[in-house]
């Protein structure tokens, strides 16, 4: 393998890495609050990414296609997805099962992931949906002598560098975030002093649900979107989240690099291994550590 086509490798493997984070991040800070697997979370991935497919083509229809505009529909998109369907799986469903047996609420967020799975196509149909107009206004930028999408290495890892910040910062430094810290730790602790745990429980789902809409919709510029990559998404975001460890941030972070780059690489040495390297990697680390890469032991509560 010679320098540049490393630097391809790694250019693509830090842009995937980015948008698998996003959906991690998503998915691991809703299981860390709510202790919920939420299979239903690859379905916000498909409604950010067709939903901000939808609004690109109405801009450009409407000669209103600004290259800032453009990009502020791949966030708008990921917002109002996050809010509604983050308020109607909460709110409307997962509340109801809040206490019930682990397994059922598995059971009951795959049951709204095959519900969305069709919603989706009978509002999209079945076709590939594209919006690659902002890659092409964005241009390209060159690495020793290799050219690359700005879109890819630029704008996709900024903005996973500044949710992984942001979410720290929101956990650390607000009221609310440490809140969300306490209902974590020990949610009828936090209740007895005051927290309004369903309050925190809601906000950190629909967080949750932009996170994973944000993946989708930041995906759509650079790939094609089609019926099943909910679940194509999903099983790999479970990757990252059983390889870093259940409700890991920074672990989801660092394990979405991992894999990225792993998964990378592999196009260019071995691509019989590429769509098997996160499982690769899973079971390796697993086989080690079997509560997860950044998993640390607690104390047992007496």
């Amino acid at each position: 393998m010679n320098l540049d086509t490393l630097l391809l490798g790694v250019a693509d493997g830090v842009s995937y890495a980015g948008l698998l984070f996003l959906m991690s991040l998503g998915l691991t800070l809703i299981f860390g609050v709510l202790g919920v697997l939420n299979i239903a979370h690859g379905s916000l991935y498909a409604f950010g990414g067709y939903t901000a497919a939808s609004m690109t083509s109405f801009l450009l229809r409407h000669d209103l296609a600004s290259t800032p505009m453009l990009f502020v529909v791949l966030l708008i998109a990921a917002v109002v997805v996050g809010v509604v369907m983050g308020l109607v799986l909460e709110v409307g469903l997962l509340r109801y099962f809040q206490k019930k047996d682990p397994v059922l609420q598995l059971l009951v967020t795959f049951a709204a992931f095959v519900i969305f799975e069709d919603l989706q196509k009978l509002i999209w149909g079945t076709s590939p949906y594209s919006a690659g107009e902002l890659v092409t206004r964005l241009g390209t930028i060159e690495v020793f002598n290799v050219t690359y999408t700005t879109y890819q290495v630029v704008v996709i890892p900024c903005i996973a560098l500044i949710s992984y910040l942001g979410l720290n910062f929101f956990l650390k430094k607000t009221s609310l975030g440490k809140q969300t810290v306490a209902v974590t730790h020990h949610r009828e602790v936090a209740t007895a002093l005051g927290i309004n745990a369903k309050k925190i429980a809601t906000l950190v789902f629909v967080m949750g649900a932009m996170f994973g809409a944000l993946g989708g919709a930041l995906a759509v510029p650079v790939s094609s979107l089609s019926p099943g990559i909910g679940a194509e998404m999903i099983v790999v975001s479970f990757t990252v989240v059983a390889t870093a460890g259940l409700g890991q941030v920074t672990g989801a972070l660092i394990t979405s690099l991992m894999i990225g780059l792993a998964r990378s690489m592999a196009v260019y040495v071995a691509p019989e291994f590429e769509v098997a390297m996160p499982y690769i990697i899973m079971l390796g680390v697993l086989l080690l550590r079997p509560n997860g890469l950044f998993t640390v032991a607690q104390a047992r509560r007496i």
